[in-house]
Protein backbone atom coordinates (compact mmCIF):
# COMPACT_ATOMS: atom_id res chain seq x y z
CA UNK A 1 0.00 0.00 0.00
CA UNK A 2 3.13 2.08 -0.29
CA UNK A 3 5.44 3.10 -2.67
CA UNK A 4 8.77 1.80 -2.64
CA UNK A 5 9.09 5.84 -2.06
CA UNK A 6 9.82 5.96 1.83
CA UNK A 7 11.57 8.66 3.63
CA UNK A 8 14.02 8.61 6.97
CA UNK A 9 12.88 11.07 9.25
CA UNK A 10 14.61 10.26 12.26
CA UNK A 11 14.79 6.67 11.88
CA UNK A 12 11.20 6.63 10.91
CA UNK A 13 10.30 4.35 8.01
CA UNK A 14 7.28 6.13 6.31
CA UNK A 15 4.79 4.31 3.89
CA UNK A 16 2.72 6.93 1.15
CA UNK A 17 0.15 5.40 -1.16
CA UNK A 18 0.73 4.20 -4.46
CA UNK A 19 -1.61 7.32 -5.79
CA UNK A 20 -0.04 10.65 -6.10
CA UNK A 21 -1.00 13.12 -3.35
CA UNK A 22 -4.13 16.03 -4.71
CA UNK A 23 -4.91 19.09 -3.95
CA UNK A 24 -7.81 18.49 -0.94
CA UNK A 25 -10.22 22.35 -0.57
CA UNK A 26 -9.82 21.44 3.48
CA UNK A 27 -10.79 25.70 4.15
CA UNK A 28 -14.43 25.05 2.77
CA UNK A 29 -17.19 23.33 5.41
CA UNK A 30 -17.83 19.63 4.72
CA UNK A 31 -21.43 20.55 3.69
CA UNK A 32 -20.14 23.35 1.13
CA UNK A 33 -17.34 20.41 0.15
CA UNK A 34 -20.11 17.60 -0.41
CA UNK A 35 -22.38 20.46 -2.69
CA UNK A 36 -19.32 21.91 -4.31
CA UNK A 37 -20.46 20.10 -7.98
CA UNK A 38 -24.31 19.75 -7.95
CA UNK A 39 -24.81 22.21 -10.65
CA UNK A 40 -23.84 19.32 -11.86
CA UNK A 41 -26.17 16.52 -11.21
CA UNK A 42 -29.09 19.06 -8.68
CA UNK A 43 -31.76 16.86 -10.74
CA UNK A 44 -30.38 13.85 -9.70
CA UNK A 45 -31.64 11.35 -7.34
CA UNK A 46 -29.91 11.87 -4.38
CA UNK A 47 -31.54 9.83 -1.76
CA UNK A 48 -34.37 6.78 -2.14
CA UNK A 49 -36.15 5.53 0.77
CA UNK A 50 -35.81 1.91 0.30
CA UNK A 51 -38.73 1.38 2.50
CA UNK A 52 -41.30 3.71 1.12
CA UNK A 53 -39.90 4.76 -2.49
CA UNK A 54 -39.58 8.10 -1.93
CA UNK A 55 -36.91 9.64 -3.89
CA UNK A 56 -35.34 13.35 -3.22
CA UNK A 57 -33.32 15.09 -5.64
CA UNK A 58 -29.79 16.83 -4.95
CA UNK A 59 -31.83 20.01 -5.19
CA UNK A 60 -34.40 19.14 -2.73
CA UNK A 61 -31.95 17.36 -0.57
CA UNK A 62 -29.60 20.55 -0.39
CA UNK A 63 -32.26 22.91 -0.29
CA UNK A 64 -33.74 20.77 2.62
CA UNK A 65 -30.64 21.29 4.37
CA UNK A 66 -30.71 24.95 4.47
CA UNK A 67 -34.58 24.37 5.76
CA UNK A 68 -33.46 22.24 8.60
CA UNK A 69 -30.48 24.53 9.55
CA UNK A 70 -32.73 27.37 10.25
CA UNK A 71 -35.14 25.38 12.05
CA UNK A 72 -32.49 24.28 14.54
CA UNK A 73 -31.57 28.21 14.64
CA UNK A 74 -34.78 28.77 15.70
CA UNK A 75 -34.99 26.41 18.20
CA UNK A 76 -32.15 27.52 20.16
CA UNK A 77 -29.08 25.77 18.41
CA UNK A 78 -26.01 27.91 18.22
CA UNK A 79 -22.15 27.48 16.38
CA UNK A 80 -20.81 24.62 18.71
CA UNK A 81 -23.65 23.19 20.22
CA UNK A 82 -24.24 19.42 19.85
CA UNK A 83 -27.21 17.54 18.19
CA UNK A 84 -27.54 13.84 19.48
CA UNK A 85 -28.79 12.41 15.75
CA UNK A 86 -30.57 9.27 18.02
CA UNK A 87 -32.13 7.95 14.66
CA UNK A 88 -32.16 4.71 12.30
CA UNK A 89 -31.17 4.99 8.24
CA UNK A 90 -33.40 7.53 7.00
CA UNK A 91 -33.58 10.92 4.94
CA UNK A 92 -34.26 13.37 8.53
CA UNK A 93 -30.85 11.70 9.45
CA UNK A 94 -29.33 12.86 6.15
CA UNK A 95 -30.93 16.37 6.61
CA UNK A 96 -30.23 16.77 10.19
CA UNK A 97 -26.79 16.10 10.21
CA UNK A 98 -26.12 18.07 7.34
CA UNK A 99 -28.74 21.02 8.58
CA UNK A 100 -26.18 20.45 11.84
CA UNK A 101 -23.25 21.68 10.18
CA UNK A 102 -24.59 24.29 8.25
CA UNK A 103 -25.06 26.33 11.63
CA UNK A 104 -21.52 25.29 12.98
CA UNK A 105 -23.55 22.65 15.24
CA UNK A 106 -22.05 18.81 15.93
CA UNK A 107 -23.94 15.23 15.70
CA UNK A 108 -23.28 13.08 18.02
CA UNK A 109 -25.01 9.59 16.55
CA UNK A 110 -26.55 6.88 19.12
CA UNK A 111 -27.76 3.47 18.27
CA UNK A 112 -31.38 3.95 18.50
CA UNK A 113 -31.98 0.75 20.01
CA UNK A 114 -29.35 1.87 22.98
CA UNK A 115 -30.87 1.68 26.26
CA UNK A 116 -31.98 4.33 28.10
CA UNK A 117 -29.24 4.67 30.39
CA UNK A 118 -26.51 4.39 27.66
CA UNK A 119 -28.77 6.82 25.89
CA UNK A 120 -28.37 9.72 28.55
CA UNK A 121 -24.63 8.82 28.89
CA UNK A 122 -23.72 9.98 25.73
CA UNK A 123 -26.23 12.36 25.97
CA UNK A 124 -24.55 13.73 29.38
CA UNK A 125 -20.96 13.59 27.77
CA UNK A 126 -21.85 15.19 24.87
CA UNK A 127 -23.88 18.40 26.28
CA UNK A 128 -26.42 18.13 23.69
CA UNK A 129 -28.95 20.93 23.51
CA UNK A 130 -30.95 19.15 21.17
CA UNK A 131 -32.12 15.64 20.69
CA UNK A 132 -33.53 14.50 17.13
CA UNK A 133 -35.38 10.75 17.55
CA UNK A 134 -38.40 8.79 16.78
CA UNK A 135 -41.78 9.10 18.83
CA UNK A 136 -40.67 5.51 20.06
CA UNK A 137 -37.65 6.39 21.84
CA UNK A 138 -38.81 9.38 23.35
CA UNK A 139 -38.94 7.80 26.49
CA UNK A 140 -35.37 7.21 26.88
CA UNK A 141 -34.55 10.72 27.14
CA UNK A 142 -37.86 12.57 28.32
CA UNK A 143 -36.88 12.76 31.59
CA UNK A 144 -32.98 13.68 30.55
CA UNK A 145 -34.24 16.19 28.38
CA UNK A 146 -36.62 17.37 31.51
CA UNK A 147 -33.98 17.82 34.20
CA UNK A 148 -31.83 19.72 31.59
CA UNK A 149 -33.92 23.34 30.88
CA UNK A 150 -33.18 23.76 27.72
CA UNK A 151 -32.88 20.50 25.81
CA UNK A 152 -35.57 20.33 23.36
CA UNK A 153 -36.38 16.79 21.78
CA UNK A 154 -37.49 16.54 18.43
CA UNK A 155 -39.64 13.62 16.72
CA UNK A 156 -39.28 12.73 12.70
CA UNK A 157 -42.60 10.80 13.46
CA UNK A 158 -45.91 11.87 15.02
CA UNK A 159 -45.17 11.98 18.61
CA UNK A 160 -46.26 10.37 21.33
CA UNK A 161 -49.61 12.04 23.31
CA UNK A 162 -47.62 11.81 26.47
CA UNK A 163 -44.60 13.48 24.54
CA UNK A 164 -46.28 17.56 24.04
CA UNK A 165 -43.10 18.86 24.49
CA UNK A 166 -41.77 17.17 21.69
CA UNK A 167 -41.17 19.22 18.66
CA UNK A 168 -42.33 18.15 15.19
CA UNK A 169 -38.91 17.46 12.29
CA UNK A 170 -41.73 18.84 9.98
CA UNK A 171 -41.28 22.38 11.49
CA UNK A 172 -37.46 22.26 11.10
CA UNK A 173 -38.08 20.95 7.23
CA UNK A 174 -40.74 24.16 7.22
CA UNK A 175 -38.77 26.70 8.48
CA UNK A 176 -37.38 30.13 6.17
CA UNK A 177 -34.23 28.73 4.64
CA UNK A 178 -33.89 32.74 4.75
CA UNK A 179 -33.36 32.79 8.29
CA UNK A 180 -30.93 31.14 8.28
CA UNK A 181 -28.11 33.00 10.55
CA UNK A 182 -24.87 33.66 8.50
CA UNK A 183 -22.30 31.52 10.47
CA UNK A 184 -18.14 31.48 10.50
CA UNK A 185 -17.09 27.74 10.55
CA UNK A 186 -13.32 26.93 11.00
CA UNK A 187 -12.30 23.52 9.08
CA UNK A 188 -10.88 23.28 12.67
CA UNK A 189 -14.19 23.03 14.34
CA UNK A 190 -15.70 19.63 15.33
CA UNK A 191 -18.95 18.42 13.42
CA UNK A 192 -19.33 14.87 14.16
CA UNK A 193 -18.83 13.11 17.57
CA UNK A 194 -19.35 9.35 16.72
CA UNK A 195 -18.37 7.20 19.80
CA UNK A 196 -15.53 5.05 20.11
CA UNK A 197 -13.55 2.75 22.99
CA UNK A 198 -10.19 3.24 21.17
CA UNK A 199 -7.59 1.06 21.99
CA UNK A 200 -8.86 0.87 25.43
CA UNK A 201 -11.31 1.46 27.90
CA UNK A 202 -15.03 3.06 27.89
CA UNK A 203 -16.44 4.80 24.67
CA UNK A 204 -15.00 8.32 24.35
CA UNK A 205 -16.37 11.00 22.12
CA UNK A 206 -13.98 11.30 19.01
CA UNK A 207 -14.04 14.69 17.72
CA UNK A 208 -13.81 15.01 13.58
CA UNK A 209 -13.85 18.24 11.92
CA UNK A 210 -14.47 19.29 9.00
CA UNK A 211 -11.26 19.41 7.66
CA UNK A 212 -10.92 15.75 8.72
CA UNK A 213 -13.80 14.51 7.25
CA UNK A 214 -13.53 16.74 3.95
CA UNK A 215 -10.14 15.33 4.20
CA UNK A 216 -10.95 11.38 4.60
CA UNK A 217 -13.74 12.08 1.11
CA UNK A 218 -11.36 13.58 -0.75
CA UNK A 219 -8.72 10.59 -0.27
CA UNK A 220 -10.93 8.53 -1.46
CA UNK A 221 -13.11 10.38 -4.65
CA UNK A 222 -11.02 13.19 -5.78
CA UNK A 223 -8.33 13.43 -7.78
CA UNK A 224 -7.76 11.73 -11.62
CA UNK A 225 -7.53 8.69 -10.43
CA UNK A 226 -9.70 8.41 -7.53
CA UNK A 227 -8.81 5.67 -4.74
CA UNK A 228 -12.54 4.43 -5.10
CA UNK A 229 -13.85 4.72 -8.23
CA UNK A 230 -17.13 5.70 -7.79
CA UNK A 231 -19.80 8.91 -9.50
CA UNK A 232 -22.82 10.09 -10.33
CA UNK A 233 -24.37 7.20 -11.99
CA UNK A 234 -23.72 4.69 -9.10
CA UNK A 235 -26.19 3.35 -7.34
CA UNK A 236 -25.02 3.12 -3.41
CA UNK A 237 -26.82 0.79 -0.62
CA UNK A 238 -26.63 2.20 2.76
CA UNK A 239 -28.40 -0.62 4.87
CA UNK A 240 -24.89 -0.17 7.39
CA UNK A 241 -26.16 2.18 10.19
CA UNK A 242 -25.79 5.82 9.50
CA UNK A 243 -24.54 6.18 13.18
CA UNK A 244 -21.26 4.06 12.40
CA UNK A 245 -18.52 6.05 11.37
CA UNK A 246 -17.47 3.28 8.21
CA UNK A 247 -21.48 4.05 6.58
CA UNK A 248 -21.32 7.92 7.26
CA UNK A 249 -18.19 8.39 5.32
CA UNK A 250 -20.23 5.97 2.59
CA UNK A 251 -23.01 8.79 2.59
CA UNK A 252 -20.32 11.36 2.11
CA UNK A 253 -18.96 9.78 -0.39
CA UNK A 254 -22.07 9.30 -2.46
CA UNK A 255 -22.99 12.99 -1.80
CA UNK A 256 -19.28 14.56 -2.92
CA UNK A 257 -20.01 12.73 -6.06
CA UNK A 258 -23.69 12.64 -6.55
CA UNK A 259 -24.35 8.77 -6.29
CA UNK A 260 -28.04 8.00 -5.83
CA UNK A 261 -27.66 6.71 -1.91
CA UNK A 262 -30.54 4.22 -1.49
CA UNK A 263 -31.27 3.96 2.56
CA UNK A 264 -32.78 0.36 4.12
CA UNK A 265 -33.13 0.53 7.82
CA UNK A 266 -32.04 -2.72 8.68
CA UNK A 267 -29.91 -5.93 6.40
CA UNK A 268 -32.48 -8.42 5.74
CA UNK A 269 -31.49 -10.84 3.14
CA UNK A 270 -34.59 -11.09 1.03
CA UNK A 271 -35.51 -7.66 1.38
CA UNK A 272 -31.80 -6.38 0.13
CA UNK A 273 -31.62 -8.92 -2.61
CA UNK A 274 -34.91 -7.39 -4.10
CA UNK A 275 -33.63 -3.50 -3.38
CA UNK A 276 -30.77 -4.61 -5.10
CA UNK A 277 -32.40 -5.67 -8.40
CA UNK A 278 -35.16 -2.94 -8.45
CA UNK A 279 -33.06 -0.26 -7.84
CA UNK A 280 -29.74 -1.87 -10.10
CA UNK A 281 -27.52 -0.96 -7.28
CA UNK A 282 -23.83 -0.85 -8.17
CA UNK A 283 -22.10 0.22 -5.26
CA UNK A 284 -21.90 -2.43 -2.06
CA UNK A 285 -20.37 -1.39 1.13
CA UNK A 286 -20.91 -4.49 3.67
CA UNK A 287 -19.11 -5.51 6.67
CA UNK A 288 -18.30 -9.37 7.15
CA UNK A 289 -21.78 -10.89 8.96
CA UNK A 290 -23.84 -9.22 5.89
CA UNK A 291 -21.17 -10.92 3.39
CA UNK A 292 -21.28 -14.50 5.21
CA UNK A 293 -25.23 -13.71 5.54
CA UNK A 294 -25.14 -13.46 1.21
CA UNK A 295 -22.31 -16.46 0.64
CA UNK A 296 -24.51 -18.73 3.13
CA UNK A 297 -28.08 -17.90 1.75
CA UNK A 298 -30.16 -20.44 -0.80
CA UNK A 299 -32.31 -17.61 -1.77
CA UNK A 300 -29.03 -14.85 -3.44
CA UNK A 301 -28.87 -17.19 -7.06
CA UNK A 302 -32.74 -16.29 -7.07
CA UNK A 303 -31.74 -12.72 -7.81
CA UNK A 304 -30.11 -10.81 -10.39
CA UNK A 305 -27.36 -8.82 -8.75
CA UNK A 306 -25.37 -8.58 -12.26
CA UNK A 307 -25.34 -4.61 -11.47
CA UNK A 308 -23.17 -4.87 -8.73
CA UNK A 309 -19.64 -3.91 -9.91
CA UNK A 310 -18.12 -3.07 -6.31
CA UNK A 311 -18.26 -4.62 -3.35
CA UNK A 312 -16.45 -3.35 -0.17
CA UNK A 313 -16.11 -4.80 3.40
CA UNK A 314 -14.66 -3.31 6.57
CA UNK A 315 -15.18 -2.35 10.07
CA UNK A 316 -13.62 -6.21 10.67
CA UNK A 317 -11.31 -8.15 8.47
CA UNK A 318 -13.02 -10.33 5.94
CA UNK A 319 -10.95 -13.97 5.77
CA UNK A 320 -9.76 -15.03 2.06
CA UNK A 321 -12.59 -18.37 2.30
CA UNK A 322 -15.54 -16.04 2.70
CA UNK A 323 -14.11 -13.58 0.39
CA UNK A 324 -14.07 -16.04 -2.68
CA UNK A 325 -17.58 -17.32 -1.46
CA UNK A 326 -19.13 -14.19 -1.94
CA UNK A 327 -17.54 -13.38 -5.22
CA UNK A 328 -19.59 -16.37 -6.76
CA UNK A 329 -22.94 -14.47 -5.76
CA UNK A 330 -21.56 -10.79 -7.48
CA UNK A 331 -21.04 -12.39 -11.09
CA UNK A 332 -19.78 -8.68 -12.40
CA UNK A 333 -18.29 -7.16 -8.94
CA UNK A 334 -14.60 -6.57 -8.01
CA UNK A 335 -14.42 -7.37 -4.10
CA UNK A 336 -11.71 -5.73 -1.75
CA UNK A 337 -11.63 -4.59 2.00
CA UNK A 338 -10.48 -1.48 3.59
CA UNK A 339 -8.90 -0.53 6.89
CA UNK A 340 -10.34 1.97 9.09
CA UNK A 341 -11.26 3.28 12.41
CA UNK A 342 -13.34 5.81 13.88
CA UNK A 343 -10.47 7.54 15.34
CA UNK A 344 -8.54 8.13 12.03
CA UNK A 345 -11.13 9.92 10.55
CA UNK A 346 -12.01 6.74 9.90
CA UNK A 347 -9.82 5.17 6.47
CA UNK A 348 -6.39 4.20 6.39
CA UNK A 349 -6.13 1.80 3.56
CA UNK A 350 -8.19 1.42 0.73
CA UNK A 351 -7.92 -2.06 -1.94
CA UNK A 352 -6.80 -0.12 -5.23
CA UNK A 353 -8.58 -2.03 -7.27
CA UNK A 354 -11.49 -0.06 -6.79
CA UNK A 355 -9.31 2.81 -8.31
CA UNK A 356 -10.17 4.15 -12.02
CA UNK A 357 -6.90 2.61 -13.00
CA UNK A 358 -7.43 -0.31 -10.94
CA UNK A 359 -4.15 -2.36 -9.25
CA UNK A 360 -4.47 -6.28 -8.46
CA UNK A 361 -4.81 -6.87 -4.60
CA UNK A 362 -4.36 -9.89 -2.55
CA UNK A 363 -7.18 -11.62 -0.76
CA UNK A 364 -6.66 -10.85 2.64
CA UNK A 365 -5.21 -7.61 2.13
CA UNK A 366 -6.93 -4.25 2.92
CA UNK A 367 -5.47 -2.17 0.51
CA UNK A 368 -2.79 0.27 0.49
CA UNK A 369 -2.18 3.49 2.19
CA UNK A 370 -4.80 6.23 1.04
CA UNK A 371 -3.45 9.69 -0.67
CA UNK A 372 -2.42 12.72 1.08
CA UNK A 373 -1.48 10.69 4.55
CA UNK A 374 1.57 8.48 5.97
CA UNK A 375 1.74 5.51 7.70
CA UNK A 376 4.37 3.44 10.10
CA UNK A 377 4.76 0.57 11.38
CA UNK A 378 6.57 0.32 14.98
CA UNK A 379 7.51 -2.23 17.36
CA UNK A 380 5.05 -2.57 20.14
CA UNK A 381 7.89 -2.96 22.75
CA UNK A 382 10.60 -0.30 21.61
CA UNK A 383 8.09 1.59 19.49
CA UNK A 384 11.22 1.30 16.69
CA UNK A 385 10.24 2.01 12.72
CA UNK A 386 10.10 -1.81 11.40
CA UNK A 387 10.24 -2.30 7.38
CA UNK A 388 8.23 -4.12 5.31
CA UNK A 389 7.18 -7.76 6.49
CA UNK A 390 7.88 -7.24 9.56
CA UNK A 391 4.78 -6.72 11.97
CA UNK A 392 4.09 -3.74 14.21
CA UNK A 393 1.43 -1.44 15.65
CA UNK A 394 0.23 0.44 12.68
CA UNK A 395 0.28 4.46 12.69
CA UNK A 396 -1.42 6.84 10.49
CA UNK A 397 -0.60 10.64 9.81
CA UNK A 398 -2.33 12.94 8.47
CA UNK A 399 -5.25 15.91 7.94
CA UNK A 400 -8.14 13.32 8.44
CA UNK A 401 -7.61 11.91 11.58
CA UNK A 402 -9.40 13.21 14.50
CA UNK A 403 -8.74 16.34 16.76
CA UNK A 404 -8.45 14.34 19.93
CA UNK A 405 -11.11 12.82 22.46
CA UNK A 406 -13.77 15.06 23.88
CA UNK A 407 -12.68 16.69 27.41
CA UNK A 408 -10.24 13.68 27.29
CA UNK A 409 -6.63 14.77 27.07
CA UNK A 410 -4.90 11.93 28.54
CA UNK A 411 -6.80 9.37 26.70
CA UNK A 412 -5.70 11.23 23.77
CA UNK A 413 -2.01 11.89 24.37
CA UNK A 414 -2.16 7.99 24.83
CA UNK A 415 -3.30 7.99 21.01
CA UNK A 416 -1.74 10.68 19.24
CA UNK A 417 1.98 11.18 19.77
CA UNK A 418 4.04 14.22 19.72
CA UNK A 419 4.67 13.92 16.12
CA UNK A 420 1.49 13.69 14.97
CA UNK A 421 1.06 9.95 14.63
CA UNK A 422 -1.99 8.60 15.51
CA UNK A 423 -1.29 4.59 17.18
CA UNK A 424 -4.60 2.50 15.92
CA UNK A 425 -3.61 -0.49 18.43
CA UNK A 426 -3.96 -2.94 15.37
CA UNK A 427 -0.89 -5.00 14.28
CA UNK A 428 -0.10 -5.39 10.54
CA UNK A 429 2.36 -5.66 8.18
CA UNK A 430 3.23 -4.26 4.71
CA UNK A 431 4.38 -6.53 2.18
CA UNK A 432 6.87 -6.15 -0.65
CA UNK A 433 3.69 -5.17 -2.92
CA UNK A 434 2.69 -2.92 -0.82
CA UNK A 435 -0.24 -4.40 0.43
CA UNK A 436 -1.48 -3.61 3.96
CA UNK A 437 -2.57 -6.96 6.33
CA UNK A 438 -3.89 -6.94 10.01
CA UNK A 439 -2.83 -9.77 11.68
CA UNK A 440 -3.79 -9.05 15.17
CA UNK A 441 -5.21 -6.34 17.71
CA UNK A 442 -3.57 -5.04 20.76
CA UNK A 443 -6.88 -2.89 21.52
CA UNK A 444 -9.46 -4.76 23.79
CA UNK A 445 -11.95 -3.51 21.69
CA UNK A 446 -14.46 -6.26 20.94
CA UNK A 447 -16.05 -6.07 17.72
CA UNK A 448 -19.63 -7.95 17.46
CA UNK A 449 -20.75 -7.82 13.37
CA UNK A 450 -18.74 -4.30 12.95
CA UNK A 451 -20.35 -3.11 16.38
CA UNK A 452 -17.78 -2.20 19.22
CA UNK A 453 -18.28 -3.65 22.35
CA UNK A 454 -16.01 -2.09 25.18
CA UNK A 455 -14.57 -5.20 27.66
CA UNK A 456 -14.46 -1.63 30.39
CA UNK A 457 -17.64 -0.73 30.12
CA UNK A 458 -19.53 -4.56 30.76
CA UNK A 459 -16.78 -5.48 33.51
CA UNK A 460 -18.15 -2.03 35.41
CA UNK A 461 -21.33 -3.51 35.52
CA UNK A 462 -20.35 -6.68 36.63
CA UNK A 463 -18.36 -5.60 39.34
CA UNK A 464 -21.36 -3.35 40.38
CA UNK A 465 -22.92 -6.58 40.76
CA UNK A 466 -23.64 -7.66 44.72
CA UNK A 467 -22.76 -11.12 44.40
CA UNK A 468 -19.46 -10.42 41.89
CA UNK A 469 -16.58 -9.30 43.73
CA UNK A 470 -13.83 -9.59 40.12
CA UNK A 471 -14.64 -9.66 36.70
CA UNK A 472 -13.11 -9.39 33.03
CA UNK A 473 -14.54 -9.44 29.75
CA UNK A 474 -13.01 -10.97 26.43
CA UNK A 475 -13.88 -11.65 22.96
CA UNK A 476 -14.18 -15.05 21.74
CA UNK A 477 -14.59 -16.11 17.83
CA UNK A 478 -17.75 -16.72 16.49
CA UNK A 479 -18.58 -17.97 12.43
CA UNK A 480 -21.30 -15.31 12.39
CA UNK A 481 -20.75 -12.23 14.87
CA UNK A 482 -17.13 -12.14 14.27
CA UNK A 483 -16.40 -11.94 17.88
CA UNK A 484 -18.86 -12.28 21.16
CA UNK A 485 -18.09 -10.61 24.51
CA UNK A 486 -17.64 -13.62 26.90
CA UNK A 487 -17.22 -12.98 30.57
CA UNK A 488 -15.07 -14.16 33.28
CA UNK A 489 -16.15 -13.98 36.64
CA UNK A 490 -14.95 -14.00 40.58
CA UNK A 491 -17.89 -15.01 43.03
CA UNK A 492 -18.45 -12.92 45.74
CA UNK A 493 -17.81 -15.81 49.08
CA UNK A 494 -20.63 -17.84 49.89
CA UNK A 495 -22.31 -16.61 46.07
CA UNK A 496 -24.46 -19.40 44.44
CA UNK A 497 -25.13 -16.47 41.44
CA UNK A 498 -25.69 -18.50 37.97
CA UNK A 499 -24.39 -17.83 34.99
CA UNK A 500 -27.87 -17.40 33.39
CA UNK A 501 -28.42 -14.52 36.40
CA UNK A 502 -25.30 -12.73 35.15
CA UNK A 503 -26.34 -12.56 31.79
CA UNK A 504 -29.91 -11.29 32.84
CA UNK A 505 -28.42 -8.52 34.55
CA UNK A 506 -26.21 -7.34 31.90
CA UNK A 507 -28.81 -7.78 29.18
CA UNK A 508 -31.17 -5.81 30.69
CA UNK A 509 -28.28 -2.20 30.86
CA UNK A 510 -27.33 -2.90 27.57
CA UNK A 511 -27.99 -2.75 23.77
CA UNK A 512 -28.25 -6.73 22.22
CA UNK A 513 -24.66 -6.89 20.85
CA UNK A 514 -23.50 -5.77 24.55
CA UNK A 515 -25.08 -8.71 25.84
CA UNK A 516 -22.65 -11.49 27.62
CA UNK A 517 -22.85 -14.72 25.97
CA UNK A 518 -20.75 -17.18 28.05
CA UNK A 519 -19.96 -16.85 31.69
CA UNK A 520 -16.74 -18.59 32.86
CA UNK A 521 -16.50 -18.51 36.94
CA UNK A 522 -12.88 -18.40 38.04
CA UNK A 523 -11.01 -18.35 41.47
CA UNK A 524 -8.65 -14.75 40.19
CA UNK A 525 -8.63 -12.62 37.34
CA UNK A 526 -5.06 -12.70 36.31
CA UNK A 527 -3.40 -9.54 36.74
CA UNK A 528 0.27 -8.12 36.02
CA UNK A 529 1.99 -6.41 38.73
CA UNK A 530 0.66 -3.06 37.95
CA UNK A 531 -3.34 -4.42 38.11
CA UNK A 532 -4.29 -4.47 34.57
CA UNK A 533 -5.56 -7.51 33.19
CA UNK A 534 -3.88 -10.00 31.35
CA UNK A 535 -6.61 -10.76 28.52
CA UNK A 536 -3.84 -12.87 26.52
CA UNK A 537 -4.11 -15.02 29.44
CA UNK A 538 -7.99 -15.58 29.77
CA UNK A 539 -8.30 -15.93 25.67
CA UNK A 540 -5.81 -18.62 26.16
CA UNK A 541 -8.05 -20.37 28.97
CA UNK A 542 -10.89 -19.90 26.29
CA UNK A 543 -8.78 -22.13 23.73
CA UNK A 544 -8.99 -24.59 26.78
CA UNK A 545 -11.40 -27.38 25.29
CA UNK A 546 -10.89 -28.41 29.61
CA UNK A 547 -12.80 -25.13 30.60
Amino acid sequence: MVTDQKKQDDDVIIFRSKLPDIYIPKHLPLHSYCFENISQFSERPCLINGATGEVYTYAEVELTSRKVAAGLSNLGLRHGDTVMLLLPNSPEFVFAFLGASRIGAVSTMANPFFTAAEVVKQAKASAVKAIITQACHVEKVAAYAAEHGGVKVVCVDAPPPAAADCVAFSELTSADEADLPAVKISPEDVVALPYSSGTTGLPKGVMLTHKGLVTDVAQQVDGENPNLYIHCNDVVLCVLPFFHIYSLSILLLGLRVGSAILIMQKFDVVPFMELIQKYKVTIGPFVPPIVLAIAKSPVVDKYDLSSVRTVMSGAAPLGKELEDAVRKKFPNAKLGQGYGMTEAGPVLAMCLAFAKEPLEIKSGACGTVVRNAEMKIIDTDNGASLGRNQPGEICIRGDQIMKGYLNDPEATKRTIDKQGWLHTGDIGLIDDDDELFIVDRIKEIIKYKGFQVAPAELEALLINHPYISDAAVVSMKDEQAGELPVAFVVKTKGSTITEDEIKQFVSKQVIFYKRINRVFFIDAIPKSPSGKILRKDLRAKLADEHL
